[in-house]
């Protein structure tokens, strides 16, 4: 059974292809965990996850901006923006620990994403968690 990194993981991937321009991805979702024997409750949790970010990517974008500190929302990296996005999500919308979310898109920064992501991502995930 796949755990919820796993999925979380898995629902990285799929946003990393939809800003990358594949609004289509959307329409292979149920295919893609599948394949990744992302299955029953750990499915449905990403199929959350992955519906309720693109529902809401405007709002959550409106906050990448607001604490970026340097450059744009464009220069930042697409695993990285989906990383943030994901855990914006669950912060905002989510009845989830706040640590736990943010502990979790740094483990994935640091798998997924290239070396000064973790940081990245944890000041911004800090500032949001303080809103």
């Amino acid at each position: 059974m796949a755990t919820r990194t796993q999925a979380r993981e898995s629902v990285i991937g799929l946003l990393y292809a939809y800003d990358l321009g594949n609004e289509e991805i959307a329409k292979f979702v149920d295919e893609i965990l599948e394949e990744k024997k992302i299955r029953n409750s750990q499915k449905e949790f990403a199929l959350n996850l992955f519906n309720g970010t693109i529902k809401n990517i405007e709002v959550i974008d409106e906050q990448i901006i607001a604490f970026i500190t340097q450059g744009t929302i464009d220069d930042v990296g697409s695993v990285e923006k989906s990383i943030l996005r994901l855990a914006i999500y669950e912060i905002l919308f989510e009845n989830l620990s706040k640590a736990i979310v943010i502990n979790e898109a740094i483990e994935l920064a640091k798998r997924l994403a290239s070396d000064g992501a973790p940081k990245f991502i944890n000041a911004i995930l800090d500032q949001i968690k303080k809103v």
